[in-house]
């Protein structure tokens, strides 16, 4: 099931950013892992989107003026040109909206603006007056009422009040089941999420699957609003793929990058398998690996699909030097396939699908755990880890704790002494030993 969408949407400085920082830690408090992680620069810095969590409720949350620079001097004609963008993108993916207003300035023509694009939505609308950190100011939030809210909700982004009430209305107002299981695929079904950044040639690489004889297509609703979502049999083994290629069209009306990442999210987390397009005519850019960036931290299998290859004159040189570059870029993710493809020929695609195929094997395989207590013993008697504060980093065993994506926990005395690069050589050497080929693997270090 999807995890529901809330965006928060209001005019400059009216508190997004720091009620979206709040709203994401309460997800971080009950996940905090002993993984040793490193920040990717463009890829993990700067997010706009998160996952929260209330009552046992996992939702994601959106700051739709992540992409504004809110501290530059606008004029009235430009602020209601980004409130209106806001609340564009607002009803067209959120399942509820968070419309905030300053509680410390007067409601003004631009929020009335913004509500009478909301309501005249018809979906569900919570009114937030922030920056109200005590009793005594709750009775400013009562100027709010002029906008035509039911009710409107006090609460301080910056201290924490009202916050509890915040969320808990929050839950109350979300329906959980508004993808009932039954329109689900079966679990035994791989799900193929195909992203990438727009007109890369997702839609004609889909397409083409969809028009080769040997596919059988049956449609399955989806869950993003504006796209259908296809089962695939190939040679007898079905395979659904989850469409996003509907990101392209929105790219004069609403901000591209915006509905570029938060579709990525909704496609990537409900996959096992990403597909991240590239255009091969125009090689790896920035955005390329802020999609990539999401795949991983989602912890979804990936391959690199290299599109339009047609158009490349010389194939083998250019591969070589395009598999370079991304290597380079997606350091990250040296373990995902590449493959070469035209989707406007049809030439190459049917290759994707033993490939989807042994990812998914390799995300289900366990090790057993006196196997990689032979392979650690083996890795530190040919590189010993240093000292850590003066005394012995001791190791002393290493277990497989999770599949999809494959996870091990390495119990130590001073789970510190183990920094980010020891943990890149422990992955580097179990990947040596069992591959795990496209898919992210996770180490965590705990103390015995």
């Amino acid at each position: 099931m999807m995890k529901p969408v809330i965006a928060i949407v209001g005019r400059a400085n009216a508190g997004k950013s720091t009620l979206f920082n709040r709203m994401i830690r309460m997800r971080a408090g009950h996940t905090k892992s002993a993984a040793i992680t490193e920040s990717i620069p463009g890829v993990t810095r700067d997010r706009n989107y998160g996952d929260s969590e209330w009552d046992g409720r996992e939702f994601i949350v959106v700051d739709t003026g992540g992409f504004y620079a809110e501290d530059v001097p606008l004029e009235d004609r430009e602020i209601v040109r980004q409130v209106k963008e806001q609340a564009l993108f607002a009803v067209e993916e959120a399942d509820i909206i968070i419309h905030l207003l300053d509680g410390k300035e007067d409601i003004n023509p631009s929020d009335i603006e913004l509500a009478n694009i909301l309501r005249a939505s018809g979906k569900k609308i919570l009114w937030v007056a922030n920056k109200i950190d005590t009793l005594a100011k709750e009775n400013k939030a009562l100027e709010f009422y002029r906008i035509g809210a039911d009710e409107i909700i006090p609460v301080s982004a910056m201290s924490g009040y009202g916050f509890d009430e915040f969320m808990d209305k929050i839950i109350s107002s979300l329906s959980f089941e508004s993808h009932p299981a039954q329109s689900a695929p079966p679990a035994e079904i791989a799900k193929i999420a195909v992203t990438g950044r727009p007109n890369v040639g997702k839609s004609t690489l889909i397409n083409s699957l969809l028009d080769k004889k040997r596919l059988i297509v049956s449609p399955v609703p989806g869950t993003t609003r504006d796209s259908v979502d296809s089962i695939c049999s190939y040679y007898g083994k079905k395979y659904l793929f989850i469409d996003t290629a509907g990101i392209r069209k929105r790219g004069k009306i609403y901000s591209i990058e915006l509905f570029s990442v938060v579709r990525a999210v909704k496609s990537i987390e409900k996959a096992d398998v990403a597909i991240i397009v590239i255009d091969a005519s125009e090689g790896v850019v920035e955005q390329d690996k802020r999609v990539a960036g999401i795949v991983e931290e989602y912890g979804k299998g990936a391959i690199f699909l290299l599109n339009k290859w047609d158009l490349i004159k010389e194939p083998e040189k250019e591969y070589k030097r395009i598999t370079g570059i991304l290597n380079n870029a997606m350091w990250f993710m040296n373990y995902a396939p590449c493959i070469t493809v035209s989707g406007l020929e049809k030439k190459r695609i049917t290759k994707i699908f033993p490939v989807i195929d042994e990812i998914i094997t390799e995300r289900k395989k366990r090790i057993p755990t006196p196997e990689l207590n032979k392979l650690l013993s083996r890795i530190l008697a040919s590189k010993p880890f240093p000292s850590y504060r003066g005394r012995e980093l001791k190791f002393f065993y290493i277990t497989q704790t999770g599949i999809e994506p494959p996870a091990f926990t390495i119990f130590v005395n001073y789970p510190d002494g183990v920094k980010a690069h020891h943990i890149r050589h422990i992955e580097k050497k179990i990947r040596e030993a069992y591959s795990f080929k496209g898919t992210p693997i996770r180490i965590h270090v705990k103390s015995r």
